[in-house]
């Protein structure tokens, strides 16, 4: 059988929860794929990923009694053959097949797993994996955290072993340098406060079909301009600004950088002309006919609109537009109730996401699918890890950005960029992730402290 290399994550795949996983599994075997073979391939995968980053660096595999201590006896015996000085500290015997089968071919130095065993540069964590259903006694996690914090390199098979998969219970416990997913990433993988204890992800393909609803965020295909665009073909977008024309105008400016032909901005402040010379700025006295007028493809209402009287006219005039909307910052506060539609994207951080009716549950995820549900609308929950899900059950996850992005502003700059791929005629849920997505790209080529008008320098286009 060719070997099956791990990779870096890449954007796309499914996220599946432990059940799924399982279930997928299960259909691997009932279809010809004994379990013996789906672990060997786990095992190979997981070796070649020890071997790239470590080459002839001792190893110690800590194995566990199920599955997941199978892969492990794997990657000792595959390690071994390849030169690696590998010892194996066992918690307990393999319970069943296939792991007893990897544990009778490994024939090298096995150990109990206890308090005094010693580290090593390199340890592999196959204690647990998807089925952990409970916490680890603290016993146990203190001599992990122990082989961890010594070694130069901690690689965890599929989860680090205290944590829950799905985040079924909260865990505390040391951070690994590198954890390699088997088959799917898993909620765990993406969501805080378990996504930082993982370190770098890999993805090992253990020939397993796996489909899900939720999925990794990725950007999807922009149409590149060609000879035949002119400005209202690229998409025209409306930003309707209020009380603070500064955030309005970072909107609009984001627009433009992202793709959009032709924007057109709402305002009543004179200052704007002067700061904006590139943008189209049309009074507020000017909204509905703006609102009729068929070449607009989207609409952006929030930054810097206001709560008051006339920041609330001005967002029910756009909720009854047939146009597609980015709705962000003080315009969510301003829906009180009102009638959503799938057309439109909501931008919410935290505390937004709350104001509008968001609750908590067992994870983001989830908390997005049922606000996104009871809305009728996608909501693009924002924060480290950033969620986006559709009225209909569809998730997606963004991959880690800047944590300088954490600055007033930002949100702005991302309710532009959502107002353009809505303009270019992307649905409402790949408009956010797109716009997500494009978001983190600027802030990579965006230097450490930068501004909010900094990420307007960097390349957003897809």
């Amino acid at each position: 059988m060719p070997e099956q290399r791990g990779r870096l994550v890449r954007p796309g795949g499914p996220i599946l929860s432990a059940e799924a996983m399982r279930a997928a599994e299960a259909k691997a075997i009932a279809t010809g794929t004994s379990a013996a073979t789906l672990m060997e391939r786990a095992g190979q995968a997981i070796a070649d990923l020890v071997w790239r980053i470590g080459a002839n660096t001792p190893v110690l595999v800590l194995a566990g009694p199920g599955n997941n201590g199978g892969d492990g006896y794997v990657v000792a015996r595959l390690l071994k053959q390849r030169g690696v000085p590998v010892r194996v500290a066992a918690l307990a015997s393999p319970a069943a097949q296939p792991a007893a089968m990897m544990a009778n071919q490994w024939h090298g130095p096995t150990e109990h797993l206890s308090h005094d065993t010693p580290g090593a540069p390199i340890v592999l964590d196959s204690l647990f994996g998807t089925g952990l259903t409970r916490p680890l006694d603290d016993a146990l996690v203190a001599t992990l955290g122990r082989l961890v914090s010594t070694s130069r390199l901690s690689i965890a098979v599929d989860v680090p072993s205290y944590l829950s998969a799905d985040l079924d219970f909260p865990a505390v416990g040391p951070r690994y340098t590198h954890t390699i997913a088997l088959g799917a990433l898993k909620p765990a993988h993406m969501l805080l406060p378990s996504r930082d204890d993982c370190g770098q992800l890999w993805l090992a393909d253990i020939a397993i079909p796996a489909t899900s609803t939720i999925n990794m965020a990725r950007i999807p295909t922009v149409r590149i301009p060609d000879s035949r665009d002119h400005k209202y073909t690229r998409g025209m977008v409306l930003i309707v600004g209020g009380a603070m024309p500064g955030a309005s105008l970072l909107a609009a400016r984001a627009a433009q950088r992202s793709g959009a032909g032709y924007v057109r901005l709402i305002s009543d402040h004179d200052a704007c002309h002067s700061a904006a010379p590139s943008i189209s700025i049309s009074p507020t006295s000017a909204l509905d006919d703006m609102l009729d007028d068929p070449r607009v493809g989207a609409v952006v209402v929030g930054p810097g609109v206001g709560r008051d009287l006339a920041a609330q006219q001005m967002v029910d005039r756009c909720l009854q537009s047939n146009k597609p909307l980015a709705l962000d910052a003080d315009a969510l506060h301003l829906l009180d109730g009102r009638q959503l539609t799938d057309r439109m994207v909501l931008t919410p951080h935290g505390g937004e996401f709350t104001a509008l009716g968001g609750e908590r549950a067992k994870t983001k995820i989830i908390a997005t699918q049922r606000l996104a549900a009871a809305l009728g609308a996608t909501v693009l929950h924002k924060g480290s890890d950033t969620v986006i899900a559709a009225p209909d059950g569809r998730a997606a996850v963004s991959p880690p950005a800047s944590r300088w992005l954490s600055t007033a502003g930002t949100g702005d700059v991302l309710a532009g960029i959502a107002g353009a791929m809505l303009a270019r005629n992307l649905s409402p849920f790949d408009a956010a992730q797109a716009a997500a997505l494009l978001l983190a790209k600027s802030a990579r080529h965006a230097v450490p402290g930068f501004r909010p008008e900094d990420l307007l320098a960097q390349p957003i286009w897809p």
